[in-house]
């Protein structure tokens, strides 16, 4: 069986397309390739990585939601560039970007809009992936508590969804999602 190798495109045309230096880029594409030789990711192999990230819970629903967020042409792999391009938003974006980014992962059928089913699966899939040694101890309902509040805060205009300037607008009036957009401003 012979492995098809994929190299990404130029550093300075990346370096170019993200926030990052060519430096950056270099010592990020030496970690991506030791993870995945191949140059390429799927969603397997994303999982079991991301696995590693959280060992007292199940991760693979998250990192499933998270891998298609990634594999932004749906072509089932994720390379370098789409990788180092999503890592450039969330980690050097601007509040926008970030926030967009955030939204396109919350909104799992790509429809333009986040439902209350949609956001129930994102909210269990991050309780699923933390564990059940968390702290506190949640309760059986603690998930669709959070989707209520998050519907409460989020639906401007209570029509059942959350569209893409709703979420912009209340994440930037919320006070805690604004610091915690900056909490990896400067990892790397």
């Amino acid at each position: 069986m012979t492995m098809v190798c994929h190299r990404p495109e130029g550093l300075e045309q990346l370096e170019a397309q993200t926030n990052f230096t060519k430096r950056e880029l270099q010592v990020l594409y030496r970690g991506f390739k030791n993870e995945c030789p191949s140059g390429v990711v799927n969603e397997e192999t994303f999982k079991q990585i991301y696995a590693q990230f959280f060992p007292h819970g199940d991760a693979s629903t998250y990192a499933h939601y998270l891998f298609h967020a990634f594999d932004t042409t749906q072509t089932g792999s994720v390379k370098f560039e789409d990788f180092v391009t999503a890592l450039s938003i969330l980690l050097r974006g601007t509040v926008h970007e970030k926030l967009r980014w955030t939204f396109n992962l919350y909104d799992i059928n790509k429809d333009g809009y986040i439902n209350k089913e949609e956001m129930m699966d994102i909210v269990k899939a991050i309780y699923d992936m933390m564990g059940k040694y968390t702290y506190p101890v949640l309760k059986e309902d603690t998930p669709r508590q959070h989707v209520d509040v998050f519907f409460q805060k989020m639906d401007k205009n209570k029509d059942g969804i959350v569209t893409l300037d709703e979420f912009l607008e209340s994440c930037q009036e919320d006070d805690n999602i604004m610091r915690s957009l900056q909490l990896f401003q400067n990892v790397m």
